[in-house]
């Protein structure tokens, strides 16, 4: 406190003043008010030192007009102690007002102030919507009750849910506190809600939730949202804090004003000048803290006049979570690939539904990500996850010309020294179309490599795509002497198992079985492309170079949750594991294990070396 003055006194330059217009005990008789009255008093330490050197302040007390020198000493005084809500103003035409006692007021206008001071509706969806600007205390409650059973409280009961609007609420009560929140928590255990320390009294109050009520409680179990403004204030902003930290309602809107439980206007000595002083501060039982001066954070945060619709919104999604997420279990027990471990991520996903793990969820975007981020924790297969509904791209009716440009473009082919053969493609197709275009692989792709004595294939950028094609693929490496099963594959929704075959008949010539085969692996190699190298590897058909592989899945396929814009892309198919692992999910180890960058100079090395030892 001692750079107090210096605070203030930077503020000003003045020069050559002659004498103080005000007295010393101006600043003396502020600091006092502040000590005796400030309701955090340990940020007043070192006051004395500052009074002391107050004394020798001429330059601020020589500032003639004095709502200059109040608006001077409320920015140092709000510097000092880090307040902005102590205010020193000079207001010599200013009388206290006196609390008015509780008139003896008609039901019949009672009833008329309460419907005009509060606005009740219930909206689509059976939402309670309740606006307050002014929280009633103890002795208006009692006063008043039955007629806000019979106009407000009877009106949102039967609801679903309710949206407290705050927005607008700028006064209150202390002893309403109490009142408010009781009826939004059950009626035992007794609950500590807020603790008030009041400074001139040197009193903390604690305020506990009220075990009887006049009419019924709306309960813990219903959802309860609170609209809050910059504009909310004091007792309405300790009911939002209240019940949010009591994890009762969400806030939905804007951070509030951070004022205070209670402040007085106290005048300073005999001046006509005043502070504006917080005299009492809310500490929270459950966070130690308080909302004052920061004001209380909403758990949504958006523009004040979008909060309502914000709130509505969050109200409709969650009370549809329980039936997204019973759908969603639904669809992965009937569908996906791995039916022992579909059914057991079915069952806890239900009962996380079921244990509130989603009851905070505000936006689809959330819902999505915690269902993935559970779906992958629950099933360990990261092919399991939320998507977005891409739909597929309209038929197309290519020239051959195009085909042939598209064919140059999408595989890569070389002949190397040693006549090595190299084919780089970075995504398998459908077999339908590849079917269609087969001949113009067959001569622009194909017969390239295939009279080569040896042939790198280098799946280092292939990502997958439909697993259609591999049959026809891995044919050209085996002869057509007789059938061979590649793989088996295990329908999910069918649960049926089928045989992969290599076929009888191709375009063009087959490769054969005894022609060396590479293949170029990295940690990017994935779905379809991971089902050839599986294949080959476990024939002992091709020697594998480079790194493991993704270890991803077969091509997953995507499920509307429900009736909502909600979807799953989930694997169907699974290689059969009765003759060992598959690579889903773990990937393919390498046989030679190398930087992918350096797979292919690897592959060639092998393969001149090779070369050279015939010869």
């Amino acid at each position: 406190m001692a750079q107090a003055v210096v605070l203030l006194a930077s503020m000003l330059i003045f020069s050559n003043v002659g004498h103080c217009v005000y007295s010393p005990t101006l600043i003396v008789d502020m600091a006092k008010v502040l000590m005796d009255n400030y309701c955090t008093p340990e940020k007043l330490k070192g006051m004395e030192e500052t009074i002391d050197a107050a004394s020798s302040n001429t330059e601020i007390l020589s500032i003639p007009d004095p709502v200059t020198l109040a608006s001077v000493l409320t920015e140092g005084v709000r510097n000092t102690i880090g307040d902005f809500r102590v205010k020193v103003t000079y207001e010599p035409e200013y009388v206290p007002a006196v609390p008015p006692a509780m008139p003896d007021i008609p039901p019949e206008q009672l009833a008329g102030m309460i419907k005009a001071s509060v606005k009740v509706e219930v909206l689509e969806g059976n939402i309670a919507y309740l606006k307050i600007q002014h929280i009633i205390g103890e002795e208006m409650a009692q006063k008043v009750g039955p007629l806000l059973l019979e106009y407000i409280w009877d009106k949102v009961l039967p609801t679903s849910a309710m949206i407290l609007d705050l927005r607008s609420a700028v006064s209150g009560e202390l002893s309403g506190i109490p009142y408010i929140v009781s009826y939004y928590t059950d009626s035992e255990p007794l609950i500590h809600i807020d603790s008030v320390y009041d400074r001139p009294s040197d009193i903390t109050t604690e305020l506990w939730s009220m075990p009887t009520l006049l009419g019924k409680r709306y309960g813990t179990s219903k959802p309860l949202m609170i609209l809050t403004s910059k504009n909310t204030l004091g007792v309405a902003e300790d009911v939002a804090y209240c019940l949010k930290n009591l994890k009762r309602a969400m806030i939905v809107g804007e951070k509030t004003a951070g004022g205070t439980m209670k402040i007085n206007k106290i005048k300073v000595g005999d001046t006509d000048f005043y502070v504006s002083v917080p005299v009492a501060k809310s500490i929270n039982p459950i966070t130690g803290m308080s909302w004052e001066i920061d004001g209380v954070a909403p758990d949504v945060e958006v523009p004040a006049e979008d909060a309502l619709e914000t709130a509505v919104a969050i109200i409709q999604l969650r009370a549809e979570l329980p039936g997204l997420l019973q759908a969603a279990a639904a669809l992965v027990a009937d569908n996906y690939a791995f039916p022992s471990i579909g059914a057991d991520v079915a069952a806890k996903l239900a009962a996380a539904a079921d244990g509130g793990e989603y009851n905070t969820i505000s936006t689809k975007d959330e819902l999505k990500a915690k269902l993935s981020a559970d779906l992958l924790k629950l099933s360990g297969d990261s092919c399991l996850k939320t998507t977005s509904n891409i739909p597929p791209l309209p038929p197309m009716n290519p020239t051959p010309e195009m085909f042939i440009e598209l064919i140059k473009v999408s595989f890569h082919t070389d002949v190397f020294e040693n006549n090595i053969g190299y084919l780089r493609f970075d995504m398998f197709g459908d077999f339908e179309h590849v079917a269609a275009i087969s001949k113009i692989i067959v001569e622009h792709v194909w017969n390239k490599v295939v009279d080569t004595d040896a042939l790198i294939v280098d799946l280092r950028n292939n990502v997958g795509g439909p697993t259609s094609s591999i049959a026809g693929f891995c044919s050209y490496f085996f002869d057509s002497d007789k059938q061979i099963v590649l793989d088996r594959l295990y329908d999910g929704p069918s649960n049926t198992t089928r045989d992969l075959l290599t076929l009888t008949q191709l375009t063009g010539r087959r490769y054969g079985s005894k022609k060396s085969l590479l293949v170029l692996t990295s940690g990017v190699t994935a779905g379809a492309a991971e089902e050839f190298v599986f294949i080959m590897k476990r024939f002992g058909r091709a020697m594998i170079i480079g790194e493991t592989t993704r270890g991803g899945c077969h091509p997953p396929e995507t499920f509307r949750v429900g009736e909502s814009d909600i979807f799953l892309s989930m694997p169907i198919a699974h290689s059969e594991t009765s003759q060992g692992p598959s690579w889903e999910g773990a990937g393919i180890a390498p046989h030679i294990p190398v930087p992918a960058g350096a797979a292919l100079d690897t592959a060639k090395s092998i393969l001149n070396k090779h070369s050279s030892g015939q010869k």
